[in-house]
């Protein structure tokens, strides 16, 4: 799937929460690299493997994996002829150690985990190797008893430092070198017996100077007489070494010998702790095994983004399959409308990578090859593109790469434009991407994009609820709902004069509203109602500016009504507010230029000379004017219709 996508909807930051599970640094790189998947066996396998992890955590709360990262170092350093060092051997003691525990703890959980227990199975015997390293290897350094030459050595070593030891207190305690000395401790320097000599009686003292006091004034000198004895201890410590190390490059050679059982039980303890990291996630989330679609049909019961936790406002819906595979959602900008797109991007990606998602069980996802995310602001400085211009490249790409297999999220189709131009190729690009077969989850505030969606077959509508009490979203999603703006009714919430709604209203929608109805007569007399219109008048009998920029319209003309996508006829206009009278299904509506937008002139479909009464006019009107046009009627007047 697209990477970037991915990112997008947050799949990036749930496998780095799980990677913070992982104890080894090969696990956390696997984490990292997860993706989902499409084979509907392999996605089943996986979460099955996650669901036992689960119970066999519930049951115990740590499993016994060791860190191989370092064992696998060791082993890549002993392959180029080295050694491997005696702590580091008490490493691969510990992990051979494990792997016998594994071993056992997975055979405890057969009856919960049969699945995830058997993967320790394939663990070859070790305990032969931890036992022969076991034997050798003590506290991180090689055993006395792991050779006889290597503990006779040790012994002869031992016995010659006590004879060094002894001789170097004896000089220090008798009379031969007793004024020479500042005082008659004995101790060492660099590994060898020393007595501490006054500097003026250095020349007294036949020996070595090993060292010098800070002030200088003492010398610390290993004495001519102990010179066959520490000779001695030195054959001895390098025998000693050289058996040392040849134990080492021993037991090295039987540690390479199981190099392949070791990397197998490498793998499993590695596979165990990406398993178990998952699972440990899983649980953290209160994640479910939802059903899987190849039908890519959704079925969400009160789903929850991970990232928001408890503070998740439940979401269920139902959308995809072969008939309804587009969902336009509408609602206020915090309504929830984003979170909802990345919630359904989000959990069908985690569930195509073998993870459980926060729902109720019975939830369904389906499976698609292909995630297409078109989600806030792209805006590129580098290429000097705009908002719109850079999400727009953007979904070329989606419309040249998708299909039948893709899963589709677009917040805000169309936004950062003209919003009449941006209307019409938000429609377009969502019914050319239904065309080609893809799943489509779309956000958006257009009001013509929720009629699309009502009169579209596979097109439902969804919007995101709306408490004009505590003027708050709810966040909660309502499917087979067209959102309805707002404005108007939190602009009444807020204090608004009614009647200023009422004129917006009818600016809007080319009709009145009904808001001045709903208050009292004393509470529109209020202060706070009552400034708000108030006028000056000598300001109102200045001439009005002439209205600049009104779209001109012939009677006659076919246009189209922006609010309700209706079809109308112009009757008379522009008054000196760029109002038009239009003719709606024999209803007259007055509607400002700016809500109209010409769909075919008078000229194109009517002759020159049409009379445009036989549209606006009633029979009764017409008949009475003929005949007045042809005779003098006493008694007849002629009223003007509207």
């Amino acid at each position: 799937m697209n990477q970037q996508a991915l990112h997008d909807i947050g799949f990036t930051d749930v496998l780095e929460q799980i990677a913070g599970y992982t104890r080894m640094e090969r696990g956390k790189e696997t984490v990292l690299r997860m993706q989902p998947v499409f084979n509907k066996d392999q996605i089943e396998h996986k979460m099955i493997e996650v669901q036992e992890a689960i119970e066999v955590l519930k049951r115990s709360g740590s499993v016994p994996i060791h860190v191989v990262d370092d064992i696998a170092q060791m082993l890549t350093q002993a392959k180029k002829g080295l050694f491997i060092r005696a702590d580091q051997m008490t490493r691969i003691v510990s992990f051979l150690e494990h792997c016998g525990k594994l071993k056992r703890f997975m055979n405890d959980k057969l009856d919960i985990a049969p699945l995830v227990s058997s993967y320790a199975f394939s663990i070859d015997d070790l305990s032969m190797l931890e036992e022969e390293l076991g034997q050798a290897i003590r506290n991180g350094q090689v055993d006395d008893y792991a050779s006889k030459e290597l503990s006779y050595l040790r012994r002869q070593k031992k016995m010659a430092l006590e004879r060094l030891k002894n001789k170097v207190e004896h000089l220090a305690s008798g009379g031969k070198y007793k004024s020479y000395l500042q005082d008659k401790m004995v101790s060492t320097r660099q590994g060898r017996y020393v007595l501490s000599i006054k500097k003026e009686y250095r020349n007294k003292v036949n020996g070595t100077v090993l060292d010098t006091s800070a002030s200088g004034s003492t010398l610390f000198i290993e004495p001519a007489e102990v010179g066959d004895i520490q000779e001695e201890v030195s054959m001895y410590t390098y025998a000693e070494e050289a058996e040392v190390e040849r134990i080492l490059f021993a037991l090295t050679e039987s540690v390479l010998a199981q190099e392949h059982t070791i990397h197998i039980a490498m793998d499993v303890m590695h596979e165990y702790d990406v398993l178990f990291a998952k699972a440990k996630y899983c649980q953290d989330i209160n994640g479910i095994k939802p059903h899987l679609s190849a039908e890519r049909k959704m079925n969400l019961i009160r789903a929850k983004h991970p990232a928001l936790g408890e503070k998740a406002v439940p979401l269920s819906l139902t959308f995809g399959g072969e008939v309804d595979r587009a969902l336009v959602i509408t609602g206020p900008n915090t309504g929830g409308k984003t979170v909802t797109l990345k919630t359904v991007g989000l959990l069908t990606a985690m569930a195509q990578a073998g993870l459980l998602i926060p729902a109720e069980k019975g939830s369904q996802v389906g499976i698609f090859q292909s995630l297409f995310v078109d989600i806030g602001d792209g805006q590129s400085i580098e290429d000097n593109l705009s908002t719109f211009s850079s999400r727009l490249v953007s979904i070329i790409q989606i419309l040249r790469d998708a299909n039948d297999r893709s899963l589709i999220l677009m917040d805000e189709l169309g936004s950062g434009t003209d919003p009449n131009e941006g209307m019409g190729l938000a429609i377009t690009i969502l019914n050319q991407l239904y065309k080609k077969g893809s799943t489509l989850l779309a956000t958006t505030h257009y009001s013509e994009m929720k009629t699309f969606a009502d009169t579209t077959d596979g097109f439902i509508n969804g919007s995101m609820e709306f408490d004009l009490e505590s003027l708050q979203p709810t966040y909660r999603l309502l499917i087979g709902e067209s959102g309805k703006s707002q404005a108007f009714e939190i602009a009444l919430k807020l204090g608004l004069h009614p009647s200023i709604v009422d004129e917006a209203h009818h600016i809007s929608y080319g009709h009145e509203g009904s808001y001045v109805g709903r208050f009292s007569q004393e509470t529109l007399q209020a202060d706070e109602f009552r400034k708000q219109v108030i006028v000056n008048r000598h300001a109102n009998k200045q001439k009005k500016r002439q209205v600049q920029d009104v779209k001109q319209f012939q009677q006659g003309d076919n246009v189209t009504v922006q609010a309700s996508n209706e079809t109308a006829i112009v009757y008379k206009g522009p008054d000196d507010k760029g109002n038009y009278i239009v003719q709606i299904k024999d209803e007259k509506r007055t509607i400002n230029h700016k809500r109209l937008n010409l769909h075919i002139s008078a000229a194109e479909l009517y002759p020159a000379d049409y009379d445009f009464d036989i549209i606006f006019k009633s029979k009764d009107y017409r008949k009475v004017k003929n005949d007045q046009n042809r005779k003098h009627m006493d008694g007849v007047w002629l009223e003007e219709e509207e």
